[in-house]
C-alpha cells in the first residue's frame, strides 16, 4: 500500500499543472471623431432620431491575450491627424494615432499580432495597413468590396499573407472562447461585432451593429446599410448574445457606452 502511495504522489509531482488561463486586458483606444451633419436622415430609415447635427466618437480596442495583442478596428486615417476632413454628410477629425497611444503603453507596431476589422468603413479600417505584419481578419465581403485605389488592406492583398476572412460563421480568435469575432452581416457583406470574455466580465464590442443608445432602444436602421433583413436578424442575435452571456454592450460609437470602460491608458480586467 505504502508503494502504492508513494507511487501514486510521484506522479501527481510529475504531472504538469492546468494550464492557466492567458491575461486579459481590453483598452480602449480613440480613433477619432465624427461630425455628423444630419443625424436623423443620414442613420435612420424611418426618421425616428433627434434631428441636427451631432458629434460621436470613433473608437477601437486593443485585447490582450497573454502574450498576443489584437487590436479591433483602426479609426481614420493617420493622415487625419490635426485637420478637419469633410466627407459630405460627415466631418472627420483625429486626435491621435493607435501608433502613438500604443507607445504609451510600451507597445510597437510589431507587437500587434492581429487586426480585427468589424467592417470595410473608412472610421474603421483607416489606420488597418499600419500593422501588416499582423494576421487581419475581416469580413469577406468587406474585403471583396474593398479593393480599388485607396485599398486599406492592400498589405493582406498579397499571395502568403496572414489573412482570416468570415462568411457565414463566427471565428474564435484564439482558438479558447475568450475572444469571437461574431458573424452579424447587415450592415455591410459580412459585418462583425466582438465577444471579450474578461476576468471581471464579459464585454460585447458592437461594430456598427448600433451607432447610437436611441438606435439600440427602437431597432434602428441606417438607410445604407446593405440589407435591412440581416441587419433585423442580427440586432435578434446579437441581444440575445448580449443576454446569454451577460455581457457589458459598448456602442463604439455612442459616448455614454464607451465610457463604461476605463480612460486609456487604463484597462479593463
Amino acid at each position: 500500500m505504502r508503494k502504492w502511495i508513494a507511487a501514486a504522489l510521484m506522479f501527481a509531482l510529475a504531472a504538469p499543472a492546468a494550464a492557466q488561463a492567458p491575461k486579459m486586458q481590453l483598452w480602449r483606444l480613440d480613433c477619432g471623431q465624427i461630425l455628423i451633419k444630419e443625424f436623423n436622415s443620414f442613420f435612420s430609415d424611418t426618421l425616428e432620431y433627434r434631428p441636427g447635427p451631432r458629434t460621436i466618437p470613433a473608437s477601437c480596442y486593443l485585447i490582450r491575450h497573454g502574450d498576443d495583442y489584437l487590436l479591433w478596428d483602426t479609426g481614420y486615417p493617420a493622415s487625419f491627424k490635426g485637420k478637419e476632413v469633410d466627407r459630405g454628410a460627415a466631418v472627420a477629425s483625429l486626435r491621435v494615432t493607435i501608433v502613438e497611444q500604443l507607445a504609451q503603453i510600451g507597445l510597437k507596431p510589431a507587437d500587434i499580432d492581429v487586426v480585427g476589422i468589424s467592417h470595410m468603413h473608412g472610421d474603421h479600417t483607416g489606420q488597418a495597413a499600419e500593422f501588416p505584419q499582423a494576421k487581419l481578419v475581416v469580413g469577406k465581403g468587406d474585403f471583396e468590396l474593398t479593393k480599388g485605389e485607396r485599398d486599406p488592406f492592400g498589405p493582406w492583398r498579397a499571395d502568403g499573407a496572414k489573412l482570416e476572412l468570415m462568411h457565414g460563421a463566427d471565428i474564435d480568435m484564439f482558438g479558447d472562447g475568450s475572444v469571437v469575432a461574431l458573424n452579424l452581416p447587415g450592415h455591410t457583406p459580412d459585418h462583425m461585432a466582438l465577444l471579450v470574455k474578461l476576468a471581471s466580465g464579459n464585454v460585447l464590442l458592437s461594430g456598427d451593429m448600433y451607432h447610437s443608445t436611441e438606435a439600440r432602444q427602437i431597432k434602428g436602421v441606417p438607410p445604407f446599410n446593405t440589407s435591412r433583413a440581416e441587419t433585423l436578424a442580427s440586432i435578434d442575435r446579437f441581444e440575445r448574445l448580449a443576454k446569454h452571456w451577460n455581457a457589458k454592450v459598448i456602442i463604439q460609437h455612442e459616448p455614454a457606452d464607451i465610457a463604461k470602460l476605463p480612460a486609456f491608458p487604463e484597462a479593463a480586467q
